[in-house]
């Protein structure tokens, strides 16, 4: 299971690696070997994940103490290969502002004397009241370009550090694996050094089989790291382009050599089944069905407004048609978008966006894969729906929206100013980058004017997929006050240092 040099000091650290492929019959009983997590928590309710190691029936247990006196008992799922074996709970009538724990238990379906060792874990539901402070942080971009678990680095230690504040939640804005990024077992580094991989066999290569992509989720749950923060912080997840392949979008036709299955779209389908088994998204099935757009109601304070600009957009092209209704949302998600943040009542409202709004990511030399293609005029092509939102959300007195954005492996703010922009119908706003989480590091791009981008802040390294041992792995904390309502905003490094913070003030049209 374990390639190269790495294998023998890793798998000390390994959970059960010899159980990477569960068997449909094996002796002993069921185990939970990748942990536990929780996702998409609102004040009532969150949605618990595990995967075992065979069939299993998943019994869930909660209670406000440690001690499980009193516990509330949930029967789920029993999981098999149709899921990869992973199965998830949804938990109801829970009570806001609380500290929940929980534990899940797979029990042998055929004999339910016979059960495993409990995982347990804890999280927090959503306040009721809006004087209780909230806390979150965000980030994306997990095992991209080749470097993997190090094991020589302690895995991906950014999840321990961001444990550390205790967030009451962790927005992973895209790019959760890289299924088109193989990890090999060592990369020479520039000084001549090695960065070792723990690697498996689905990691050696390409994503195109189900089992495949599934091997890329199952591969960052071999960091102990990303585990504990799994069991005390619950997760929103959305997806970007590497949850199937660079820059991807529907009807496109793959010509690289490395892919046997042409289709992007039949790899697409396989992706999203992995990525629903593997994360507790509450609006996704497990064979995939629904959808990855939704709002995550975290009380009075905050609402998250989960996008997905991947299912829906348009191919990518030079980006400058006068018409573009399908643009990077869809019609249908436009619409549904614009009608949710006006029935919003939450303070803060916060757009997760998988990619920035006034970046410009280039495709090639003539395509654009994000929104801005660095005319900086008047809107075209996909900047088009963006135009549209934003005038709607000045239009209908929006207040309190608030970007988070990723994909572009640097931190940076930028500040959208009608007073700066071509298109002038907007009030202004931020708009916030961070990440990449364990993956290469890459230079800044050229800001857009048309919404009027200027960026007050930006870090990011002078040469393309920097390790990530020299530094340059970034997340965000955003911290809201129960009092003032005030939101802080503050980009980090890993290692602890804050490089950028600026506190916004509630009840603002736009922001």
């Amino acid at each position: 299971m374990l390639r190269g040099s790495a294998a023998a000091s890793a798998a000390l650290a390994l959970p059960g690696v010899t159980g990477l492929a569960p068997a449909q019959a094996l002796s002993g009983r069921p185990a939970a070997k990748w942990g536990v997590q929780v996702g998409d928590v609102r004040a009532g309710s969150g949605l618990v994940w595990v995967r075992s190691d065979r069939a299993a029936r998943m019994i869930v247990e909660t209670s406000a103490t440690e001690s499980f006196k009193n516990a509330r008992r949930w029967h789920g799922p029993i999981v098999g290969p149709d899921t990869d074996f992973t199965g998830r709970t949804q938990l109801r009538g829970l009570p806001p502002g609380e500290q929940i724990h929980y534990r899940v238990t797979l029990a042998d379906p055929d004999d339910p004397r016979r059960k495993g060792e409990p995982v347990t874990g804890t999280f927090r539901t959503a306040p009721a009241s809006r004087r209780k402070d909230i806390r979150f942080t965000w980030s994306a971009d997990l095992a991209g370009q080749g470097w993997g678990i190090n094991p020589d680095r302690g895995g991906y230690t950014i999840f321990e550090e961001m444990r550390g504040l205790d967030p009451d939640f962790f927005l992973c804005s895209g790019d959760n694996i890289y299924a088109d990024n193989p990890i090999l077992p060592s990369v020479t580094l520039p000084d001549g050094s090695t960065w070792r991989n723990v690697t498996t066999d689905e990691k050696a290569q390409v994503a195109q089989t189900l089992d495949q992509f599934r091997g890329n989720f199952r591969y960052n749950l071999l960091d102990d790291n990303l585990r504990r923060f799994n069991a005390q912080i619950p997760w929103i997840n959305q997806w970007d382009d590497h949850e199937v392949r660079n820059n991807w979008f529907p009807g496109q036709i793959i010509e690289d050599a490395r892919y046997t299955e042409k289709n992007a779209d039949v790899l697409a389908a396989r992706a999203k089944r992995a990525f629903a088994e593997y994360f507790p998204v509450s609006s996704l099935h497990p064979d995939a069905s629904g959808q990855v757009q939704r709002v995550i109601r975290r009380g009075p304070l905050l609402d998250v407004f989960v996008l997905d600009m991947r299912t829906y957009r348009n191919q990518n092209s030079a980006n400058n048609q006068p018409d573009d209704p399908t643009g990077i949302l869809g019609t249908e998600q436009l619409a549904w978008l614009k009608r949710e943040l006006s029935r919003s009542k939450a303070v803060w409202k916060v757009i997760a966006s998988d990619m920035p709004l006034g970046l410009v990511v280039p495709d090639s030399t003539t395509r654009f894969e994000a929104i801005a293609q660095g005319e900086s005029g008047m809107p075209l092509g996909r900047e088009l729906q963006i135009a549209d939102l934003l005038r709607h959300i000045k239009h209908e007195r929006i207040t309190g929206t608030v970007w988070f954005t990723a994909d572009v492996h640097y931190t940076s703010a930028q500040y959208y100013d009608p007073s700066k922009a071509a298109f002038t119908d907007f009030e202004p706003f931020w708009e916030f980058v961070s990440g990449p989480l364990n993956a290469g590091g890459f230079p800044a791009l050229k800001l857009d004017g048309t919404f009027g981008a200027t960026q007050p802040f930006v870090k990011a390294p002078t040469s393309a997929n920097v390790p990530p041992s020299a530094g340059g792995q970034y997340y965000g904390q955003v911290d809201i006050d129960g009092g003032s309502g005030e939101m802080t905003v503050r980009l980090r490094e890993e290692g602890g240092a804050v490089l950028f913070t600026k506190v916004l003030q509630p009840g603002r049209v736009g922001q």
